[in-house]
């Protein structure tokens, strides 16, 4: 049964003009009586522009591509790549009858915010979403992005994921482009652990991000084959995805560990944190403390020395996520698909001197 303006009145206690002037945004509503409106146009799923069940049910030429940070390269050049899948020919004509408006939501690395902007592509009927990067690992916020994705698909939506393992208990999703993080980390701290380096210092991503515990896994099982795994929790520290959580917390690291030969980053960017720290200390790199990083963002071949860390095919990924959302290629077998991490070995790692 479609839901009408008049039933959203009716759950907000308010009059059907004033849930118009909320969604249209052309009158000024108070605060509270807008909460209550956008509160119950959520619970009950109602689809702006959408009154009559076929049009609810149609699609339009918008596609949403959300993001945690569109300043950080990791999230840009997947955008990027997948925006240019979903524009078209690209011949700037816009005549070619395939064309989508792709739309970059930036979350914040917000929850609340994720949700939100589905639902708002939800009420422009969107084509297809793209949700990019590690998910939040919490039951309850899965719960909602279940039943999120769910509405979309029933509506018509594509939904695909780029960076990010399924989702639990959903056949709601396209695809699912997966990093092989776990693969890529293990790896990465095989290659120290070969060079001779015995301490290893962590600097983890954001508590409950599925990249977070995917990365920290890998490092800890290669620790773990190596006969090296002890008080882990001590050479490991948390904190976001920036440059100041990987300065701050390798001055951690090494004030509570002097015996810590090498550091490895949750990313490229907390890397340069890292190596900032390194030298504010008076040490050399890889002389003294050896560090790497993940991604292989552009920047990475250009630090001095040139940053060690693990390749994933960011542009490809997205480019393959732009092409799925567009239904222009077959999904994977299952859904689901996992995007190869490769080693680059550069000259931020050497055997220590210690």
């Amino acid at each position: 049964m479609t839901v009408t303006l008049a039933d959203v009145a009716a759950r907000a206690r308010v009059s059907p003009a004033t849930v118009s002037r909320v969604l249209n945004g052309n009158y000024p509503v108070a605060s509270s009586t807008r909460e209550r409106v956008l509160r119950a146009v959520d619970d009950l799923d109602y689809v702006l522009n959408g009154p009559a069940s076929s049009l609810a049910a149609a699609t339009s030429d918008l596609v949403g591509i959300l993001v945690n940070d569109i300043a950080d390269p990791f999230f840009g050049i997947m955008a990027g790549a997948a925006q240019s899948e979903i524009g078209g020919p690209g011949d700037g004509s816009g005549r070619g009858g395939g064309e989508k408006l792709a739309v970059v939501c930036n979350t914040g690395g917000s929850p609340e915010r994720e949700l939100t902007y589905l639902t708002l592509l939800q009420r422009q009927r969107a084509a297809a979403v793209v949700l990019t990067g590690g998910a939040l690992e919490d039951p309850a916020h899965q719960a909602a992005m279940a039943a999120k994705l769910a509405r979309l698909a029933d509506a018509g939506t594509r939904i695909v994921f780029c960076g990010r393992p399924p989702l639990p208990d959903t056949d709601a999703v396209t695809a699912a482009l997966a990093f092989d993080n776990r693969g890529g980390a293990r790896r990465l701290t095989e290659h120290l652990i070969g060079l001779g380096h015995r301490r290893i210092g962590y600097v983890a991503g954001p508590l409950e991000r599925t990249t977070t515990r995917h990365r920290l896994e890998g490092h800890r099982e290669a620790m773990k084959a190596a006969g090296l795994y002890g008080d882990e929790e001590r050479v490991t520290v948390h904190g976001p995805y920036d440059r100041g959580s990987g300065y701050d917390a390798t001055l951690e690291l090494l004030r509570r560990e002097s015996e810590v030969t090498a550091v490895v980053a949750a990313n490229d960017t907390v890397a340069l944190g890292a190596c900032a720290a390194v030298r504010d200390l008076g040490l050399r790199i890889p002389e003294d403390v050896s560090v790497a990083g993940f991604d292989d963002l552009p920047f990475s071949v250009d630090a001095v020395p040139a940053l060690t860390t693990v390749r994933l095919p960011l542009f490809e990924a997205g480019a393959r996520a732009g092409r799925l959302a567009m239904g222009k290629e077959t999904p994977p077998p299952g859904g689901i698909a996992t995007v190869a991490a490769e080693l680059m070995e550069r000259g931020s790692t050497a055997a220590p001197a210690r």
